[in-house]
């Protein structure tokens, strides 16, 4: 028994002290630039409060009622609970993999019925009962290399939930300001259809007197039917955004609370980016593609240790005896102990050809990762130069809402004085109500960018 207890103990030291065969991982070299393309010069990457893509999310969208939407989202969304029981998945399998690294023990036993006349004389019946081990030495590192590779697999499919996670606090909070977008639209288009048929009524009214002509009335009724197949459009667009918004929240659609107004969404001028490189710990997308390319990197050392000889010992200790009664007394004992030594010799180029596809996989999650980085440069970029300028579009629809306000005043003072025909108050009219819509799309595409940085910069979740 002395014996075995130190054959298993060197066998363990064996697998602890063995090697690992195959690339230690390390993280590629990467082309990071200095500062993002589209940073304001003046304005500081590391600022003192720190970068836009670490602050919270409930910071960034103060909007209480979209505040409440986010939490109910990232609660019941189907995609978030299909990426949580990924990871169980994960978890599951890191266990079975991580099991291959210990002995396995198993009870074994049997009655067996002995006939051998006139030799035997005692009892036909004799019973076993006994344990069994079995255990492959990892001398070579290969159960080792499969667990960093279920390890890197898990750590992949968590990183996976926070780009869900991630993602559908974008699509969320665009949804919500493109829904306050249709509502102060619709809320426009039903104060000109108000305003259009006052004037449409006065036009007839005058036209009766014999003071306007029949084509002011028709013009003045050309504005009714612009507001008017306005606000029917938006009828259709805000219940059809608020079935696409219950879906992201894990609810049958219905209807959805508002906030504040799309104009007073609070939203920082100028965003604190940060700098390039902590992009690659930020981004939980990159860090996915990382942890793949781990994964791929061990499995280079899982198919490198196939070539080697593989060591299996095993042993059993039992009883057995021809009377339930005698189990485990003197003699009746039994162990065994035996090793085994397998080399492959020859496989039909089996061995070999999963060696280069491991390497050509592991090859392809690099170079899946770079690009990823790449990826994730350029949205930054994107998203800056799409902030800033849709940013500045707005304050210029702004002047002009501002400049078509004044014009469609003074057009009504020219036209009730009779210097000018109703055609110029049309016109007018017609552009200031289309202003009026084109800022409110402005302010909704000005805070869509504002998503569309956060969530670039890797916002929404905590590394």
């Amino acid at each position: 028994m002395m014996r075995t207890k130190a054959s298993i103990g060197l066998s363990l030291l064996l697998s602890l002290c063995g090697c690992k065969v195959g690339p230690n991982y390390k993280r590629p070299a990467l082309d990071v630039p200095g500062q993002y393309r589209g940073t304001a010069p003046d304005l500081p990457q590391q600022p003192a409060g720190g970068p836009f893509g670490e602050m919270q999310w409930a910071a960034v969208y103060q909007d209480e009622a979209l505040q409440a939407l986010l939490k109910e989202a990232l609660t019941n969304n189907y995609d978030i609970r299909i990426a949580a029981s990924r990871i169980m998945q994960a978890q599951a399998s890191l266990g079975v993999t991580r099991a291959n690294q210990f002995p396995t023990v198993g009870a074994v036993g049997s009655i067996q019925n002995v006939q051998s006349q006139p030799l035997f004389t005692g009892s036909p019946w004799i019973d076993t009962l006994g344990l069994q081990m079995n255990y492959v030495v990892d001398f070579w590192g290969q159960y080792r290399r499969a667990t960093e590779a279920a390890r890197a697999v898990l750590l992949s499919t968590q990183y996976a939930k926070n780009v869900v996670q991630i993602t559908l606090i974008s699509q969320v909070a665009t949804a919500y300001f493109t829904l306050r977008q249709y509502d102060s639209q619709l809320k426009i288009s039903e104060q000109t259809v108000i305003a259009d048929k006052e004037l449409l009524r006065l036009n007839t009214i005058n036209f009766k007197g014999g003071e306007y002509s029949l084509s002011d009335v028709d013009q003045a009724l050309l504005l009714v039917q612009q507001a008017e197949a306005q606000v029917i459009s938006l009828n259709q667009l805000i219940p059809q955004t608020e079935n696409a918004l219950s879906i992201l929240l894990g609810r049958n659609p219905g209807p959805i609370t508002r906030g504040l107004e799309l104009i007073e969404q609070p939203h920082l001028p100028d965003v604190p980016v940060g700098l390039p490189s902590t992009l690659l710990e930020r981004r939980p997308d990159v860090r996915e593609s990382e942890e793949t390319l781990v994964a791929a990197n061990a499995n280079v050392g899982v198919a490198k240790a196939a070539f080697f000889p593989q060591i299996s010992l095993t042993g059993t200790f039992g009883a057995s005896s021809t009377a339930l009664t005698s189990f485990l007394q003197g003699p009746a004992t039994f162990w065994t102990v035996g090793a085994q030594l397998a080399q492959p010799l020859y496989q039909g180029g089996r061995i070999t050809s999963g060696y280069h596809l491991a390497w050509a996989q592991r090859d392809q999650a690099e170079l899946q990762y770079k690009q990823t980085v790449l990826q994730a440069f350029g949205d930054v970029a994107n998203s800056l130069v799409g902030y800033t300028q849709s940013r500045q579009f707005r304050m210029k629809i702004e002047a002009q809402t501002a400049t078509y306000k004044e014009s469609a005043r003074l057009a009504n003072v020219r036209f009730t004085g009779g210097y000018a025909s109703f055609l110029e108050v049309l016109i007018v009219q017609q552009q200031y109500f289309t202003s009026q819509l084109q800022l409110a799309q402005a302010w909704d595409t000005e805070m869509q960018n504002y998503v569309q940085l956060y969530q670039a910069l890797g916002g929404g979740w905590q590394p």
